[in-house]
């Protein structure tokens, strides 16, 4: 296919101001990079952070979206890993050094001079996009279509990482925050035997109704107790004071899992409610192994993403629909409609 020489993107010039679509030049591919012509592109709530400037010095201007699935349609000269024609996913995480004792040890998700896609370097709010071979995750035989599968590639990855870090033997898993993270990883657990108990904001009867659909045995507001002790519980809302409604739920031992990137402050709390060896931990990133177990599990269970659709130029829109929670599931951009 003949490939433009300029492309259609949503911009980000100012934060905490709309963003603008422009006509700008088609990237063009380092080597080790591959040029993907955009089929959708997730709208995440972290996308709103940047936005708004609650995650400070993104690249500017910038192209946000880190939910990527595309078409690859030219490659870079030592790229080895896909070939023009391949369907991929390009997530969040966008580079690492490699080199850095973090990632050497295994801890990629931590590397010291990290690439993030939307926020570092520009994503997928657009026509097209360039991204690390490295960072590419391979699509070519899923069973999902584009605007299916594009929630997978933060909601799920994060979403999974959070779950896996919740610890083993849990029976009880509270979910606060039943957005696209929520409703993909309710589906996991529930297949896997585990009781799942969602806490949406007070009064999101619609919520919490959506939960129930997909499993949830109790669903209810997030400053009301649970009618069993949770095991663990995953935070993906960015509301600091839910630590402390997740303790209040969580019988001894068990772990509670921030999994968005920004949360505003935890206010204080009494020991008792962290003492008999509670753990509060972060989720930060992903690493490439929990991709590749997320889209290995995904459509065995199968997961089904519950999906609102936008075009490209209605991606401020989207994002205040996604603020305002107007929504149940998750908003994503329909770019190239098949």
């Amino acid at each position: 296919m003949k490939i433009p020489d300029k492309m259609r993107a949503m911009v980000l010039e100012t934060p905490g101001r709309p963003l603008r679509l422009k006509e700008v030049p088609v990237p063009k591919p380092e080597p080790d990079q591959v040029l993907i012509r955009i089929d959708a592109c997730g709208v995440c709530r972290t996308d709103l952070h940047i936005i708004d400037g609650d995650l400070t010095e993104p690249k500017l201007p910038l192209i946000p979206g880190h939910e990527i699935v595309g078409t690859v349609v030219k490659i870079g000269a030592y790229v080895n890993r896909y070939d023009v024609g391949e369907r991929v996913g390009v997530p969040w995480l966008g580079y690492t050094d490699g080199t850095c004792r973090y990632c050497l040890r295994g801890q990629e998700n931590l590397c010291d001079h990290p690439l993030f896609t939307g926020y570092t370097i520009d994503g997928g709010y657009a026509e097209y996009t360039i991204a690390d071979q490295r960072y590419v995750f391979s699509l070519q035989d899923s069973f999902y279509s584009a605007v299916e599968a594009a929630p997978l590639l933060c909601a799920g990855f994060i979403g999974y990482r959070s779950y896996r870090l919740a610890g083993e033997h849990i029976e009880r898993l509270g979910i606060y925050g039943f957005g696209a993270a929520g409703h993909i990883i309710a589906q996991i657990a529930d297949r896997q035997g585990i009781q799942v108990y969602a806490f949406t904001k007070p009064g999101d009867e619609a919520s919490q109704e959506f939960a129930r659909q997909l499993g949830a045995v109790w669903a209810g507001d997030s400053t009301e107790l649970p009618p069993d002790e949770l095991d663990a519980a995953i935070i993906f809302a960015p509301v600091g004071s839910l630590v402390i409604e997740a303790l209040k739920a969580t019988t001894k031992g068990g772990t509670i899992v921030c999994g968005g990137i920004h949360m505003n402050d935890i206010p204080s709390f009494p020991y008792h409610l962290l003492w008999e060896e509670r753990v509060i931990r972060s989720v930060a990133n992903l690493t490439r192994q929990d991709g590749e177990e997320l889209l290995m599990i995904a459509p065995k269970v199968p997961v089904k993403t519950r999906v609102h659709t936008f075009s490209l130029e209605d991606a401020n829109e989207a994002l205040e629909n996604l603020r305002e929670g107007k929504f149940e599931g998750a908003a994503v951009l329909d770019i190239n409609p098949s």
